[in-house]
Parts: structure tokens; C-alpha cells; sequence
């Protein structure tokens, strides 16, 4: 296991707090690989220079992985959980942060190399805590969480690469999904035309109503020949393989398709065709450790031009921390349906 990363002067907690707290924490040792709420201590926590009054939190496929062992994701045990995390500065040896600043954290090692926001409170580093956004609150910017920072860095790169909404519609694979959902919203918000593509017919009116023009079933994307017609300007996949394949075979020229999950498969059986051909361009979309000015960047447009019209929509479960196994469960077995919201303690 990697070693805890160590900050110069890490925060304690004010004194007139309780010494301890409950998180939700993972451990793998000779009884096993197990998750569970546990009470705990500040020093059990990794160092940093802010502790946090978590407020939210949120549930990824990444959480999910993590919490069952599904997928190797933490680098060493035990941890506590969950990948991102917003509330209020309780204490702070940073000076451009003080007590009472609403601040949030996504990706930045959490769950990973370090303790994420399942947890009363939280310890980060302050050179990866984002204050809040004007435009956001707390309960805001955890329904977008590391979902819809995925979604937006997604369309930035592909503006960046020169895509505009003349290139016709964007496609978006796994769009029931917490990214695919907020995908939606961010790039209808955005100006472009949305082509929702989702195995879930029973959702169709749920993505219609939050910004998606057509609905479409993954029998459109079945086929992965080397070409087919052009039908899409670019798109965001979530799903990889076959489909991922598939969407670059049908993407206009010089259409930009970012990838952004792997729910079917890691695999991508393509050719060279849509490259070469068409000049299409396949951008990786890697949020977790996301320089810090192109950071700060996404969650501006999110606070403003980009930010989601239907959040409370894509909001479809709002849960405690005593329930994240049963939704780690149904989200590894393809249930996942919009955006679940981590309630851990009080703010707004």
C-alpha cells in the first residue's frame, strides 16, 4: 500500500467538538474486504489543512466499485469512503480559508489515496477544496458531485477541440446514469441538440423532460463496422465497447466523442476508419485529477451558464450513510437512474 499523503500543519477540530464522529469506512485485512458505518476520530483521518462539517456527499460508479471491492480503487485501508464531499470550514491552517466558508471537493484522491466524504466530518487538502460557487448551493453542487464535473469537463474538451452545435447533435450513451442524466441537461443548457441513447425505454419521458430531443434505444449504436452514416456531431460515452465503437463510426467529421466510463466493457473494438477518414477525434475525459485551473473553470460554467435546469429531477434518491450498500448493490447490477444524494449532515 502507498503511503498517506502528509500535509505541513494538519487541522484538528474545535475543542468544543465531539472527539468522535461516524463515516462510512472500508477496511481489507484478514477478515476480509468489508465496508460499514464506524465512529472515529480525527487522527484517524488522513492530514490536511481543513476540517469540513460535511453537509453532502453522493454516490458514483466509483463509490460503488469501491465500497463492495468490485474494482480495485483504494490504495490502501482502511479508508473512508466516497469520492466527493461539500460543507463547511469547522477549522483551518490555511489562511485563505476560515470557519464558516462553504467549500466542496471532488475526485482529488478521495476514496483512493485518501479519506473521502462519507464522513461527519472531513480533512482535505486545501489545494484541491473549491469554494462554493456563486450560484450553487451545497445540496446543488453534490447533485452534480463528480458526475456532472465529468459531464461538463466533457463538453469543454470538446469546445476546446472546435466543436460547436452546427455539427449537429450530441449523443449520449448510459443517459439514465448520474453523468449520462446531467450530460443531458449540461449540453441542452449548452446549446446543443441531444440524442439520449439508453437501454431504458421506461425513461424515455424522464430524459425528454430534462432536455434530450430524441430518445433513442442502444439498438442504434449495435453495430460496430468500421464506417456507417454519419448521424451524430460528436457525443459523451459512458459505456465503452461495442457501443463507444459504434458512436465513432457514426460521428460527422471532425465530430469530438468523449470517453467517459466503461459500465459494458473496457474493450474498444474500432479501426482507424473514423480517425483517418472523417478526422473524428476520441478524448479521454479523467476527472479525478483535473489540474486545478481547468478545475476551477468547469465549476464556474457550472455555477452559471451550464448549470443544470433540472436538478431536483436528476435527483432521484436522497439517502443516509446507513443505506449506501443496498445502493452500491443495485447500482452494480445496472440499476442506476439519475443522481443519489448523500445526506450526511445539516447546510444548504
Amino acid at each position: 500500500p502507498e503511503s498517506r499523503p502528509q500535509a505541513f500543519s494538519p487541522a484538528k477540530l474545535p475543542d468544543n467538538t465531539m472527539s468522535t464522529f461516524q463515516a462510512f469506512r472500508i477496511r481489507n485485512d484478514s477478515a476480509g474486504y468489508r465496508s460499514g458505518i464506524e465512529e472515529i476520530s480525527i487522527d484517524d483521518l488522513a492530514p490536511g489543512e481543513i476540517v469540513i462539517r460535511t453537509a453532502y456527499s453522493s454516490v458514483n460508479y466509483k463509490d460503488a466499485l469501491a465500497g463492495t471491492g468490485e474494482g480495485k480503487i483504494l490504495r490502501f485501508f482502511p479508508l473512508v469512503g466516497g469520492i466527493d464531499v461539500a460543507g463547511h470550514v469547522v477549522s483551518s491552517t490555511d489562511p485563505k480559508f476560515k470557519e464558516g466558508d462553504a467549500v466542496l471537493v471532488t475526485g482529488s484522491g478521495l476514496s483512493e489515496v485518501r479519506d473521502g466524504g462519507y464522513s461527519e466530518y472531513a480533512r482535505i487538502e486545501a489545494k484541491w477544496a473549491i469554494p462554493l460557487p456563486a450560484g450553487l448551493s451545497l445540496r446543488e453542487s453534490m447533485i452534480l458531485g463528480t458526475a456532472g464535473f465529468t459531464a461538463a469537463l466533457a463538453l469543454l474538451r470538446m469546445q476546446d477541440n472546435r466543436q460547436t452545435p452546427a455539427q449537429g447533435p450530441l449523443a449520449v450513451t448510459g443517459a439514465t446514469g448520474g453523468v449520462g442524466s446531467l450530460a443531458v441537461d449540461i449540453f441542452s443548457r449548452a446549446g446543443y441538440e441531444v440524442h439520449a441513447i439508453s437501454g431504458k425505454p421506461e425513461h424515455a419521458d424522464y430524459l425528454k423532460g430534462i432536455g434530450a430531443s430524441e430518445v433513442l434505444g442502444r439498438e442504434v449504436l449495435a453495430e460496430a463496422k468500421p464506417l456507417e452514416a454519419a448521424r451524430f456531431g460528436g457525443g459523451l460515452d459512458n459505456v465503452g465497447g461495442p457501443m463507444l465503437a459504434s458512436l465513432l463510426a457514426r460521428t460527422r467529421p471532425y465530430g469530438n466523442v468523449a470517453s467517459a466510463g466503461l459500465a459494458a466493457s473496457a474493450d474498444l473494438p474500432t479501426t482507424l476508419m473514423p480517425f483517418i477518414i472523417r478526422g473524428v477525434s476520441l478524448i479521454g475525459v479523467a476527472s479525478a485529477g483535473t489540474a486545478r485551473d481547468l478545475r476551477d473553470e468547469v465549476w464556474k460554467r457550472l455555477a452559471s451558464e451550464w448549470k443544470p435546469a433540472h436538478l431536483e429531477t436528476i435527483c432521484t434518491r436522497e439517502i443516509g450513510l446507513q443505506a449506501l450498500p443496498e445502493v452500491f448493490a443495485g447500482m452494480l447490477a445496472g440499476g442506476s437512474f439519475g443522481r443519489t444524494l448523500v445526506r450526511v449532515g445539516t447546510g444548504a
